[in-house]
């Protein structure tokens, strides 16, 4: 259901929409929004509008939903792209790679297919240069499996849907990939497992409602914060007590747990690689 949002919280957090979060998981966690800073919002506007976002007005502020998820953009000049962060990508599920690809490639974007040469992966170029990972619905390369029995994978349903959040990737040094997995099983209740790329690679994976966290090995990366991608932001049930859950665990948080006059609550922290992370309460009920 969509539910009129209104939020007018700490400049850089969201800022109003209809939104659509989807329900927690069992720690009362869900994705909830991913915050770009742009310096041309026009065109910016116009490539998450094409990649098969739906606009959605609040005033005079604008800001784009997909299932489960919403975009926003804030007119910074960022101070590098995402590459070369922690978070080195996004990733998007869609029912034809290809399809997708050459329909956004007749609008003017960049496109490339994936090197290893499927034509079920490929990425679409913002126009300044973000790269967003395109895997087509029910290959191999959206396949999660949870940590346990070898035969407790179930293929999902096929999409609904034109396109949908996928993943978030990690670089991370190769000392700390199980560590990423294990903190955010710990802290957020993601379900742990792996997430294919091959049909016998995988990367270390960390499911939660609505994004995957997928973990990569890589040479220490750059903080997210003040990067094209600011933040990622995740919808908390009860976020008084998570956030007091957090601080137990040894998390500073940057912005301390607050709640405006709409009854938004929100909270800001880094994480232990670098990846600043807002938490809301309220997505779906503020009005």
């Amino acid at each position: 259901m969509l539910i009129a949002l209104v939020i007018l919280g700490l400049p850089g957090s969201v800022a109003g929409s209809w939104a659509q979060v989807l329900p927690p998981n069992g720690a009362g966690v869900a994705m909830g929004h991913l915050h770009y800073s742009v310096k041309d919002l026009e065109a910016n506007r116009k490539f998450w509008i094409a990649l098969g976002a739906q606009p959605m007005m609040m005033g005079t502020r604008e800001v784009f939903k997909f299932p489960g998820v919403l975009v926003l953009l804030n007119q910074v000049d960022a101070t590098a792209g995402t590459e070369g962060s922690v978070i080195n990508h996004v990733g998007f599920q869609v029912q034809n790679t290809v399809k997708t690809l050459e329909r956004l490639k007749a609008l003017g974007y960049k496109t490339e297919k994936a090197p290893s040469g499927t034509l079920t992966v490929g990425s679409v170029y913002s126009p300044e240069e973000e790269r967003i990972e395109l895997l087509e619905d029910q290959s191999v390369n959206v396949k999660f499996v949870a940590d346990g029995p070898a035969n407790s994978y179930k293929p999902p349903p096929p999409m609904t849907a034109p396109i949908a959040l996928h993943h978030v990737h990690y670089y991370v040094p190769e000392s700390d990939v199980q560590a990423v997995k294990d903190w955010y099983v710990k802290l957020f209740g993601a379900v742990p497992g792996r997430r294919y790329w091959t049909l016998n690679d995988f990367y270390a994976a960390a499911d939660l409602p609505g994004l995957n966290i997928n973990v990569a090995p890589h040479e220490k990366q750059a903080p997210l914060k003040g990067r094209r991608l600011d933040h990622i932001g995740f919808e908390v049930t009860n976020l008084e007590a998570f956030c007091k859950k957090l601080e137990a665990s040894g998390v500073n948080l940057d912005r301390p747990y607050a709640k405006n006059p709409t009854g938004l609550a929100t909270a800001f922290f880094t994480d232990p690689w670098g990846v600043y992370v807002e938490l809301t309460e309220g997505l779906d009920s503020v009005k």
